[in-house]
């Protein structure tokens, strides 16, 4: 009754080809948006702000670059916090190097950084694919922490390897509270799911959505695999790398390899495997869920009076339960159960 496009007439290929086809949508996205940029900052204390909200939106655009690879290309990848560490430490040495870069400037050429490594490491997908394509990647994940901790221009010359990230400044303003964290990193990941969500649509999307289903089918007729594979992986790596500089200057506010390790690159995986592989929508789920399932374990943990060691594992039994679960039940994770919800709302109160 409420969700249903009866008498929403399209006249047009454009009208009927957006984003967002029917009213109801357009008009939920704006609300939701008018929440996040109005409301959220007014009413969110410094605490969920910096420590939930801001971690939740980086997590977010980590899980749509490795979706735009894994979910939407079909390339398996374990390298996503690599590719993270690359756009960190080049986004602060293009700030260190070249005095006045604008910092957003800056945050662009880290994600190009990591865009290039992508295209070397995503060489191998043109021979190999499946687990052997994963277990070279995760090659990636082990090559870039040697060489971020093995040559020390990149850490510049620290003797720790800790080095603090500069001052977010734009314009003059200082982003240095928690808010303006949070609205400058929103900014930048509802523009970037944006951007994403028109590509997987064109033709490029669909390249890629072919060579996932059946790579030989695609190249007959006429996909080539090389640039589409690559292509790929460049556009993945780039949002990864972006999300490790915001990750670096507007949440931990250092820049160290121990930051992106093997278990940052199996967190973002477990978050497009639970929020829905191959949708934009799933990957923001997925961040939502295993960035507040933590913080509800805790609060657990703390009212049961649960034993220390048995709190400390329960994060990752219930992660493993989880994610067999949704791969038993519902492979397409919780955007699935979203989408399920919007079909069955359409036709309420008819049975169906």
């Amino acid at each position: 009754m409420f969700y249903r496009e009866a008498g929403q007439f399209k006249t047009s290929y454009q009208a009927d080809n957006q984003i967002f086809p029917i009213r109801q949508d357009r008009y939920a996205m704006a609300a939701l948006l008018l929440v996040a940029f109005v409301a959220v900052p007014w009413l969110a204390s410094p605490y969920a702000l910096s420590a939930i909200l801001i971690p939740f939106l980086i997590f977010a655009l980590a899980a749509l670059g490795l979706n735009i690879l894994t979910g939407y290309a079909g390339q398996l990848s374990l390298g996503t916090a690599a590719f993270m560490a690359v756009g960190a430490f080049a986004s602060y040495n293009f700030v260190a190097r070249i005095p006045g870069i604008p910092i957003l400037l800056a945050f662009v050429l880290g994600g190009l950084s990591a865009a290039m490594v992508g295209i070397a490491f995503g060489l191998p997908s043109l021979r190999i694919r499946g687990f052997y394509l994963a277990a070279s990647t995760l090659a990636t994940q082990f090559f870039v922490v040697w060489c971020l901790t093995k040559i020390p221009y990149l850490t510049n010359y620290s003797s720790s390897g800790v080095i603090t990230a500069q001052k977010i400044s734009i314009l003059g303003y200082q982003f240095d509270t928690p808010g303006s964290k949070y609205l400058l990193v929103l900014g930048v990941v509802a523009l970037m799911a944006l951007l994403a969500k028109n590509m997987i649509r064109s033709n490029v999307g669909r390249s890629w959505m072919a060579v996932r289903d059946m790579d030989v089918a695609a190249e007959v007729i006429g996909f080539r695999l090389m640039r589409t594979k690559l292509l790929a992986f460049a556009v993945s790596s780039f949002y990864c790398g972006v999300a490790g500089a915001l990750y670096a200057f507007a949440y931990l506010g250092t820049v160290e390899p121990e930051a992106y390790n093997l278990d940052l690159s199996f967190r973002i995986l477990f978050m497009i495997i639970i929020g829905g592989v191959g949708s934009v929508l799933g990957s923001f789920l997925g961040a939502a869920f295993i960035v507040l399932l933590p913080v509800l374990l805790n609060v657990l943990a703390h009212g049961l009076a649960l034993p220390t060691s048995v709190a400390s594992n329960l994060e990752l039994m219930v992660f493993g339960a989880l994610i067999i679960f949704f791969l038993i039940v519902e492979p397409h994770g919780l955007a699935r159960l979203w989408q399920i919800g919007k079909e069955k709302l359409r036709l309420w109160p008819f049975p169906h």
